[in-house]
């Protein structure tokens, strides 16, 4: 495989109440100085550092998290300020490479509570951490450079145009299926940077990724959407392996949000227009 890698794992203060960006270094041991302050937020929920909901990441995904004026913003980041709000804490981002997501490394090293990166429920990933409900129905989209010429991933393989995903990610996966080597790239800005500098002539990524990327006009004239495959893709939150209570808070800020709608106000913020077919998937 073709992989173009290299981030540093960082700390970022991501409440939509903080006024600016804080890049710390990752702590390597959980020793959160609290000074014995009591870690158990509302509800019981036992927190990794007291007074802060830590919540495991990988940047940029837009518009599900990415920095935005100086403050980590986005869908998953304004869901999860909703977890923090019934906890009574503030939330805090770890900015980590998207493979630990699969192990639950840094859910079960105690630096992160939860882990929210636009990530999709697989039975793999249940083998070692426990997701919420779903959130958020996903598929994957074909993006294309116009000048290539193609008009679907069939296409992509016949005229053997170089094909780029995102490492570590279901679209990769889908495409090594289909007998794919992908140029594989860190992050989906990585992948859509891919395109645009030609190291790539075509790309599957998450389609809310490309929605809000071809928003710009210029973009628009360049890029295409040609193929849209449904992978049956869900997204959700994960938790340590047994965090019971800190699940059900999550389930629960997510399940007030869709009554109340708040979800359907956030969908519309950083999505686009209301689809409630994406908005509503049953859980799981």
């Amino acid at each position: 495989m073709k992989t173009l890698l290299g981030r540093r794992t960082r700390v970022l203060a991501a409440t939509t109440a903080t006024a600016g960006l804080v890049l710390l270094t990752a702590c390597t041991s959980t020793d959160d100085g609290d000074g014995g302050a009591s870690r158990t937020a509302a509800g019981g929920v036992e927190l990794a550092k007291a007074g802060q909901l830590t919540t495991c990441t990988h940047l940029p995904y837009p518009p599900f998290q990415s920095e935005i004026d100086g403050k980590v913003q986005g869908f998953d980041v304004a869901l999860v300020d909703l977890v923090a709000e019934d906890l009574e804490v503030k939330q805090e981002i770890l900015d980590t490479p998207f493979e630990n997501f699969k192990t639950g490394a840094f859910l079960n090293s105690g630096e992160c509570d939860l882990a929210a990166a636009g990530m999709t429920i697989t039975d793999e990933r249940k083998k070692n951490v426990d997701f919420s409900d779903p959130y958020f129905n996903a598929t994957q989209a074909v993006l294309v450079d116009k000048k290539a010429g193609v008009t679907s991933l069939a296409d992509v393989k016949s005229k053997n145009v170089e094909l780029g995903a995102q490492a570590q990610t279901t679209g990769e996966d889908y495409v090594k299926g289909e007998g794919f080597d992908p140029v594989s790239f860190e992050s989906s800005d990585a992948v859509l940077n891919g395109l645009r500098t030609g190291q790539v002539k075509a790309v599957v990524i998450d389609f809310p990724v490309v929605q809000g990327w071809l928003k710009d006009k210029a973009t628009a004239d360049a890029y295409e959407v040609v193929d849209n495959l449904d992978t049956g893709e869900q997204y959700g939150f994960t938790v340590k392996k047994g965090n019971t209570a800190l699940q059900e808070a999550i389930d629960k800020a997510l399940s007030d949000a869709k009554e109340d709608g708040t979800y359907k106000k956030l969908y519309e913020q950083w999505i686009g227009p209301y689809d409630e077919s994406a908005a509503s998937p049953a859980a799981s």
